[in-house]
């Protein structure tokens, strides 16, 4: 994309005031937000969902880390223990991280290709307003009897099958997000291939639409497999079939199979756009062009093929044959070969660049430390035999917690430092984005490092309680969970809130020197209405 220069064609600039004329014709009031078909306020919409989700999601994780700072039942029984544990995980994953990146997605896609909207700006608004029923829905569930499930995130049978109704809310609810996310990924698709402006050709796409591109055939691909999970068991539950109980000949082991085949491709889901996010910024604060652009895309493609084929490594206690665990274990390694070509893609590009740390640089390079680091534990917890012994302790809390957190989390709060001078016409405070940073950092470090010390000494995970030569670890983990979630609040408060009551210096149409892309060819803050003409890509 950096290749790439752009003729405003005739009637180019135009277009912006004619768009400014316009701007009062949209609808104002609640019905500017409830009717929304710009895909501008459909990815705000998102991307505030999410936020109020990673909110939600934090305080259950509080109130978990509250319960583990000493050994003994503190606050909760362990049955509320787990019902914590499962909403969090669903919350976090279905709420907070994918929602997100379909709000960057939306913002983010039509400026970058030179298209003026989404490609079905209805099924747009309406693959939105369908995730706070499902919101709403997990949280009712906590006031049924029995209360919300405790199956954990990954709802396996038979506790699944033999939870209150709290698990019947559960399904619903992902059922309804998993609609949500199909019909984003239609609409992402068809926007990428049918709406690029005239001379974009697909190698000339910025890293994030290729990202997105591909994060969106995985998504229509997997989201079916995990409904017809939930469905099953939904069916084992109130309508006498025996899909997983072994009683009636089922199999519960199937149901992780199953769950697997979706959950695996899930994790490249909610990693691949924010190696988009990073491929973006990194080129712009090095000044140069991201090397290996053609590597990356096929490096990106390469993991989406390969994360069909490596769903089993999360099943190595179950029985399972050798000839499968090796094969397994082999595809698990293989499929770090593409994921290190990017990491090397990305350090070649900021290697004899003339770099300047601003926040959103601060934040991609803290995502590439951080996320290797959990790449590196991903790869020991490939080995069969080191993962049997491994397998559900606190070990494979901190390994997925650095890949989710430290690699989705700090992705998109670089994305949001880096495209927000453009969503909010307003540069953000670059003091409070460093302390941001060098909060979210350290305290995510204090917390989940020390989980790698306790999964190694065997303390396994979704306990209440738990021996006391683990105390020391869990306090260090349970302190920087708090210090972790008050830096979250920082950010809300004192980076967000501001830009949103329009306090700031005003932002430059293109406030990095070294960005490259259609994004920044508009004004900032962006038009209602972008690309009413399509600008021309040489």
């Amino acid at each position: 994309m950096s290749t790439t220069t752009v003729d405003q064609v005739h009637g180019h600039d135009h277009a912006h005031d004619h768009s400014h004329d316009h701007d009062d014709h949209r609808p104002h009031g609640w019905r500017r937000w409830l009717f929304a078909t710009n895909h501008k306020d459909i990815g705000t919409l998102y991307l505030w969902f999410s936020f109020t989700m990673l909110l939600y999601g934090g305080v259950l994780a509080l109130l978990i880390r509250s319960e583990l700072f000493h050994p003994g039942l503190q606050f909760f029984k362990p049955e509320f223990f787990n019902q914590l544990t499962t909403i969090h995980g669903i919350v976090m994953v279905f709420g907070a991280i994918m929602p997100a990146f379909v709000g960057f997605a939306n913002w983010m896609i039509p400026l970058q290709i030179g298209a003026s909207d989404m490609a079905f700006a209805r099924m747009n608004n309406f693959s939105f307003w369908l995730l706070p029923p499902a919101a709403i829905l997990l949280t009712i569930s906590w006031f049924v009897p029995g209360g919300a499930t405790a199956a954990g995130w990954t709802l396996y049978a038979p506790l699944s099958t033999q939870m209150g109704p709290g698990m019947d809310f559960a399904i619903f609810a992902i059922h309804i997000m998993g609609a949500s996310s199909i019909m984003g990924s239609i609409n992402i698709i068809t926007t990428i291939l049918n709406m690029r402006a005239p001379g974009m050709t697909l190698m000339k796409l910025p890293m994030f639409c290729w990202t997105w591109l591909i994060t969106a055939y995985l998504l229509i691909a997997v989201m079916p497999v995990l409904a017809g999970a939930i469905t099953m068991t939904l069916t084992d539950r109130h309508f006498g079939t025996s899909f997983f109980n072994a009683a009636g000949g089922g199999d519960p082991v199937m149901y992780q199979h199953i769950f697997w085949f979706f959950g695996h491709p899930e994790v490249y889901i909610m990693i691949l756009p924010a190696f988009g996010i990073i491929s973006q910024i990194i080129p712009a604060f090095a000044r140069k062009q991201l090397f290996g652009y053609a590597s990356m895309v096929y490096a990106t493609a390469s993991i989406a093929i390969l994360s069909f084929i490596v769903w089993a490594h999360h099943m190595f206690t179950t029985g399972m044959p050798v000839t499968a665990q090796l094969f397994f274990m082999y595809a698990t390694m293989l499929i770090a070969v593409p994921t290190g070509v990017k990491i090397f893609n990305w350090i070649a590009t900021m290697w004899r660049g003339s770099m300047t740390f601003e926040t959103p640089m601060l934040f991609a390079i803290g995502f590439i430390f951080v996320f290797t680091m959990g790449g590196f534990t991903g790869l020991i917890l490939a080995v069969t035999p080191i993962d049997i012994q491994m397998q559900d302790t606190y070990y494979v809390v901190a390994h997925f917690h650095y890949v989710l957190v430290a690699g989705s989390l700090f992705g998109l709060f670089a994305g949001y430092y880096y495209w927000s001078p453009k969503w909010t016409g307003l540069m953000y405070s670059e003091t409070r984005g460093k302390i941001h940073f060098w909060n979210s950092l350290v305290w995510f470090n204090v917390t989940f490092f020390p989980m790698h010390f306790l999964g190694l000494a065997g303390m396994p995970r979704r306990y209440a309680d738990y021996p006391a030569q683990f105390t020391d670890f869990n306090m260090v983990a349970s302190i920087g969970a708090f210090g972790f979630g008050l830096s979250q609040i920082y950010f809300l408060f004192f980076v967000v809130l501001p830009a949103c009551r329009g306090k700031g210096v005003k932002a430059a149409d293109k406030p990095w020197d070294g960005a490259e892309g259609l994004e920044w060819t508009v004004p900032s803050p962006a038009p209602f209405h972008t690309f009413e003409v399509p600008p021309l890509v040489k």
